[in-house]
């Protein structure tokens, strides 16, 4: 998706003279397109995998760290798959149902969550839990990260 461009220098502000300070419509239109295109990067699953599906997610950032919570219910752990890579983390999985009498509603097949976070992480110290369907991910604020998996309670 292409997003359009501001031009530097282009703005009314700087058109009318170095005394006046304007309000710039430009800047904002930009800022919200550009909350717009973060909106549709987290809710867009990929594109031509069938039965791809996205968690409800919510994220909070803490003082010392980010918290995202997600709803897995009814996914082992082991069919859980967490990354972290820089400011960026990824959760993916399945679940698969056998088809024993009536259909259920529940979502099946693969699942995807990728998120960016406002700053760096320490990975090495990252937890995650999964408890009454609810994964939990903890991720320490740092100033420098690397790539790193994080396993469900601390098992490796």
């Amino acid at each position: 998706m292409n997003f359009p461009m501001r031009r530097p220098g282009g703005g009314p502000e700087q058109r009318q003279g170095a005394g006046l300070s304007a309000w710039d419509p430009f800047a904002e239109f930009e800022n919200l397109w550009n909350q717009m295109g973060q909106l549709f990067g987290r809710t867009v699953s990929p594109v031509g995998r069938e039965g791809t599906w996205m968690p409800a997610v919510e994220e909070e950032e803490l003082d010392d760290a980010y918290v995202v919570r997600a709803e897995l219910p009814g996914i082992p752990e082991q069919n859980v798959n967490i990354e972290v890579d820089d400011n960026e983390l990824q959760i993916t999985g399945e679940i698969s149902e056998e088809q024993q009498g009536q259909t259920l509603s529940r979502r099946t097949g693969r699942f995807f969550y990728r998120t960016s976070l406002p700053g760096g992480v320490d990975s090495e110290r990252a937890e995650a839990e999964l408890t009454d369907g609810i994964l939990r991910v903890r991720l320490p604020k740092s100033g420098s990260s690397k790539r790193r998996r994080v396993t469900l309670g601390g098992k490796e």
